[in-house]
């Protein structure tokens, strides 16, 4: 029995927002229990001048979180899952997947409603080379500028002009209430999402059994199924590094699991795609069989090259 819990937390807006929404969850359920959150830097929040893609893998706002729950100085540590590698510490595991957030992509801006009404070598924002790539292939014709930092400021800089758009998650902007400068929202046939996008990881140390038997009923199946299976084509497609991939699975009126993957090069002039579904508990199975169907249609080339 835990007598308390401890949660490590980024210190972003965005990132305390998603740490206390689960300590309120956990909270309803154990009304007796007290849990503290601990509010660190990652390097990545400490490194905003750096692209994303320069870090050279997916971990930069993890890996000082999970340096906590390996010192057992915390005992959870909540994520975005698009942040987390696929491949964890040994000694950590992702214990639970809450219910996803809308993981759509949006359009974000003061003066304009639409990507396609942005004029000529406008300026749009993205921190993503997923979104850079996708984006460059719609409008290639737009000047798009590296952006970092946290949520709300960034909506500052738009604020400010020093973007004409930016390209954000919706979910973000709803977790911290600022849709009202959401202007137009992308369907995933037109901008497909990172992988994991929307939905909220909770990490643990493999051996802590107290600590998943308390974190068990917030892990919502389907919400799971699907991110594995995107985390699984992920997997499969990775070369060490920040590439343009995205992906998106769902669970479809008659049951199935459906997984759209996409792979891209950075200036959008090449973009590849493909799905496949199945029975959502052949969720790895259909991960696996994207990605292959990404390579056969030229992947690895693509992203080596990139």
């Amino acid at each position: 029995m835990k007598r308390s819990l401890r949660i490590v937390s980024r210190q972003s807006k965005l990132a305390l927002w998603q740490a206390e929404f689960v300590q309120q969850k956990l909270q309803a359920l154990h009304p007796n229990l007290p849990i503290e959150i601990i509010g660190i830097q990652s390097k990545g929040d400490k490194n905003v001048d750096i692209p994303l893609y320069e870090f050279g893998d997916k971990g930069v706002f993890v890996a000082d979180l999970e340096g906590y729950l390996l010192n057992d100085t915390a005992d959870i540590a909540v994520h975005s899952v698009k942040d987390m590698p696929n491949v964890l510490p040994k000694d950590l595991e992702l214990a639970a997947i809450l219910q996803r957030e809308d993981p759509r992509e949006v359009f974000v801006s003061v003066e304009f409603p639409t990507l396609e009404s942005l004029p000529a070598r406008a300026i749009i924002g993205t921190s993503s080379l997923t979104r850079q790539s996708q984006i460059r292939a719609l409008r290639p014709d737009l000047s798009i500028t590296f952006l970092r930092g946290a949520v709300d400021n960034r909506i500052s800089q738009l604020q400010e002009g020093k973007y004409d758009a930016m390209i954000l998650a919706v979910a973000g902007l709803k977790r911290l209430g600022l849709t009202e400068y959401i202007q137009q929202i992308f369907e995933p046939a037109q901008l497909l999402p990172s992988v994991g996008q929307g939905a909220l990881g909770i990490e643990c140390r493999k051996n802590d059994k107290a600590t998943k038997r308390l974190l068990q009923p917030l892990h919502h199946l389907p919400t799971a199924r699907c991110v594995l299976a995107e985390r699984k084509m992920e997997q499969r497609l990775e070369t060490g590094s920040e590439l343009p991939i995205a992906g998106l699975a769902n669970i479809t009126p008659d049951g199935n699991l459906r997984l759209q993957g996409l792979v891209a090069s950075p200036d959008g002039r090449r973009i590849l795609k493909t799905s496949h579904h199945g029975k959502p508990d052949t969720l790895l199975t259909i991960g696996e069989i994207v990605a292959e169907q990404l390579i056969a249609l030229g992947a690895h080339e693509l992203l080596c090259t990139s």
